[in-house]
Parts: C-alpha cells; structure tokens; sequence
C-alpha cells in the first residue's frame, strides 16, 4: 500500500493523544446532556455524583443515557482500534473490519438466535459473538492456506468470500421468516438505544481483552508494513503476529457488532483522520483510532436524536450518511490507491 503521510514531529503524538481524551470527555458530556429533553451541565453532574431519586433529570441520565454513553464508548474505541489493525494487516486503505467476515458471522448467528427463540439483545448477543468468532476463525483459516500463514491478499478474499455465502445464508431466511425479518432490521441498522447496562457490562471484558492485544499487536504491524521478508529477518513472528492482531479484531469488532449491531465505516474512516495527525507508527495509530471512534460514535449518536427531533436516526444511519462521501473521496483519491 502507497500512501502520502505529512511528516509528523514526534512531541505532537502526546498532545494528539490527550486531545483526543480530552475530546472524548466532552462527548460523555454532550450524550448526557442532550436528547429528547435537554438538561443543564449542573443538572447532568448532579445527576452522576450526587443523584436524587425524586429528580426526572436523575432518571433520564441514570437509567437512560449513561448506559448508552458507557456502550457508545466501548463500542467506538472497539470499532476505531479494530479499523486501524484491520488496515494495517490487510495493507488495504479501504479495509474495515466487515472485511474478515465479522458482519456477516454475526448477522446469520442473530437470525439463527432469532430461529432458536433467543428472547431480546441479552439472549441473541452471545449469538452475535459467536458468528463473528466463527466467521473470523473460518476466514484466517481459508486464508493461511498450506504456506505457513496468511497475506493480505488472502485475508481480504477469503472475508470477502466468507461474507458473501453467510449473506446469502441469511437473507434465504429472512425471506422465508416475516416474524425474523422484523426483528433483524432494528438490529442491523446499529444503533445504541433500548441498551441496558447489562449490554456494556457483557461485553466489556472482551472488548478490554482486545484493547490489550491490539496494543501489544501495534510494534509488530510496523516491521509487517515492511513487508514480511523483512520483518522476519528484523526478528518478528510473522504467523503469531497475524493471528494476534486477528484475535484482537474479531473480540473488538465481535463484541461491538453484538451489543449494537454492524456499525458501518467507523472503522473504515478514523484510521484516515488519526493518521494524518500522528502519522503511519501503529504504537500511536491505534490508541488514537480508538479515542477517535470513540468520539465519532458518541457524536454521530448526539445528532441523530437532534435533526428528527423529538424523534431519533438510528447511529448507524448518520454514520452512513458521513461515511459514504468520504469513502467515494478515499476511493478516487490517488492517496488512497492500493498497492499490495
């Protein structure tokens, strides 16, 4: 992959980062804050560190909005991160985690749930992450072959293969099951409401499993995106390094999809803008993607319950509406050409 990076002075990678946490916080606040009924920052704060069961502003905050705002975090530094490992891996500027087959998995193992009498998110999600496990799994195995590991190149096919057949799978049937189909389009649209804290509370300990892993995965992507002859002879693991940062996407992207569906382009475009900034060292690229879809998420989140106010656009949507344009620019610029 050919790409044009600006020169990055190493003392702004800190500032970056902190900004990025900084802007992360500002999120939380605004998710609390805003909604159906706007509250004062007084009213938000009190309601976190001293709440009053009489007030409604304890309520909507407590009950309402921060378990959504606990699971836009998680599920935006998952998805941010996994884009990140996700390019890196594949050398693919176009590359999301959708591409090793994780949508996909999830969304047969749903309809699948759905078939079985799987009740609500908390009885289907673990059906979610197991599709997704088992896609991905079914994807770094195509794609290892007999050589000794997988490429970029056989990565991206076998996903993109593996995706193909489970969509087909799933779409013969919904199309033979109404009751199915109903339930299937509020989950795959992706969206953070009607989530309890039950939600974040499953799937947090996977998603901080593979936060870990995408960290300490981060060095070895520098010396892979020397090319794998290189990185050899430079003392890496080639086959222990890819199949980690493959662990770390499918937790990542796996339990994101499970708790609110297949978010798409998140991951496709905060790489892009992390980049630009801290420049191609994955040991600050990743850490910066999260922040960063942790942002957008949250922010994405906001302006769908504002422009169909009082009503709400699913996250998903909005996400949609700013990742297709930047993605038809990414594709027709000559700094997103690919070169495997």
């Amino acid at each position: 992959m050919t790409t044009t990076v600006r020169p990055v002075r190493t003392y702004r990678r800190p500032l970056v980062l902190l900004g990025l946490a900084v802007a992360v916080v500002l999120a939380v606040a605004l998710s609390l804050a805003i909604g159906a009924q706007w509250l004062r920052p007084a009213e938000v704060w009190q309601a976190v560190t001293d709440p009053d069961p009489a007030s409604p502003a304890t309520a909507i905050v407590r009950e309402l909005r921060l378990p959504r705002t606990v699971l836009g975090v998680l599920v935006g530094l998952s998805l941010g991160a996994a884009g990140a490992l996700m390019q890196g891996h594949t050398r693919n500027p176009l590359a999301d985690p959708g591409l090793l087959g994780i949508s996909a998995g999830a969304s047969f193992a749903v309809v699948i749930g759905f078939q079985l009498g799987a009740g609500g998110l908390g009885g289907y999600i673990w059906f979610a992450f197991a599709g997704a496990l088992l896609a991905s799994v079914a994807v770094f195995g195509i794609a290892s072959g007999r050589r000794g590991g997988p490429t970029p190149v056989t990565l991206a096919l076998a996903g993109m293969a593996i995706s193909a057949l489970l969509a087909s799978f799933t779409q013969s049937i919904l199309l033979a099951d109404d009751a199915s189909l109903n339930v299937f389009r509020f989950w795959v649209v992706g969206s953070l409401s009607g989530r309890d804290a039950t939600v974040a509370a499953q799937v947090a300990p996977f998603i901080a499993a593979g936060l870990l892993l995408a960290l300490a995965n981060a060095p070895a992507l520098n010396a892979l995106g020397l090319g794998e002859d290189i990185a050899r002879a430079l003392g890496q693991r080639v086959f222990l390094a890819r199949a980690t940062g493959v662990a770390a996407i499918v937790l990542l992207a796996g339990a994101a999809t499970a708790a609110a569906g297949p978010i798409g382009f998140l991951g496709l475009i905060v790489p892009h803008v992390a980049r630009s900034f801290v420049g191609p060292d994955h040991r600050w690229l990743v850490p910066c993607s999260a922040l960063a879809g942790a942002t957008l998420l949250l922010v994405a989140d906001v302006l769908g319950r504002i422009v169909v106010s009082p009503g709400e656009l699913q996250t998903g949507i909005v996400l949609a509406a700013v990742g297709a344009p930047f993605f038809v620019h990414l594709v027709r610029s000559r700094r997103g050409a690919v070169k495997l």
